[in-house]
């Protein structure tokens, strides 16, 4: 009976997962939810799969890998310590891999965009101010040199300029792809300055390059500070891994691991286990910008 519940208590919740994603269903329905308005809503599955640079990919292609990785981890489990709990536990934790490695890749694009960006401001302000060139025309001519996980954004942004030759619609294009806090506040101050007109656009980017160069050599000192600490969080997992495959192979292990003792040791060592490493990955978790100019 209770492998049953535990089952249908799965497939509810994968349910609910895929009907969120596919059709922004908030019940248990497959109808879309009311929207709730929120003065900065959290990012999307689509939003955080483009700042990874995998905004081409289906967000339910990514549910389906997801819970592909927690069948085969809960299999290896049930091989492993024959029982359903600890198999579940195990896939749960499975079904987590390709997102902390998804999370990883949006974190190294948006520090590789963080980093260019004091640079790129820098060149915008020369261009615009000492060489007298439009807004648009040194824009797209700094993304030309860019970095290379930047060149779709521009390339988009760029497109939608030469077709309707409209900054605005151009510059929302860019902070679309992007979706980077520091891409947002310079295409708003641009397009202001386009708008408006003034002689105070030098100052403002010149300030905006400041900040941000600061705000990413305060980052890469936070990271150099905890080298260290994020190579000893790897033991988290290789220790407690080696005690288990250890213990397994010692006198009637495996029939310990069987038993009805065994199993609630073994579920709550994973929790353990799993518990002190996301604790591990949010202490050393650097604050992100939130995006202000999103919309």
């Amino acid at each position: 009976m209770i492998p049953l519940l535990l089952a249908f208590a799965a497939a509810v919740g994968t349910w609910l997962i895929y009907t969120s994603v596919a059709f922004g269903a908030t019940g248990i329905g497959a109808h879309p939810g009311t929207p709730v308005e929120r003065p900065h809503p959290r990012p999307d599955i689509r939003t955080w799969l483009t700042q990874a640079g995998l905004g081409d990919v289906d967000p339910r292609e990514f549910v389906v890998v997801v819970a592909a990785l927690f069948v085969v981890g809960s299999l290896l489990a049930f091989a492993t310590f024959g029982g359903i709990l600890p198999a579940l536990a195990m896939g749960l934790f499975a079904a987590s891999f390709p997102i902390d490695s998804f999370r990883r890749r949006r974190m190294d694009r948006r520090r590789k965009a963080q980093e260019a960006w004091p640079r790129m401001i820098e060149e915008m302000r020369v261009q615009t101010s000492s060489l007298g060139r439009s807004i648009p025309q040194a824009l797209f001519d700094i993304g030309s040199r860019a970095p290379v996980e930047l060149h779709p954004a521009f390339e988009a942004a760029h497109r939608e300029w030469l077709l309707t030759t409209d900054l605005s619609r151009s510059l929302q294009v860019l902070k679309t792809q992007l979706a980077d806090p520091t891409a947002d506040m310079a295409c708003e101050t641009l397009l202001i300055a386009h708008e408006l007109g003034g002689t105070d656009l030098d100052s403002r980017l010149a300030a905006l390059a400041e900040d941000r160069r600061q705000d990413v050599q305060g980052r890469k000192d936070a990271q150099s500070r905890q080298a260290g600490a994020r190579f000893a969080r790897l033991f988290v997992l290789i220790v407690p891994a080696g005690m288990a495959l250890a213990g397994m192979s010692i006198g009637n292990g495996r029939a310990a691991y069987q038993a009805g003792t065994g199993q609630v040791v073994v579920l709550i060592a994973l929790a353990l286990v799993v518990g002190c490493w996301v604790w591990a990955g949010a202490v050393m978790r650097l604050p992100e910008t939130e995006r202000v100019f999103d919309k």
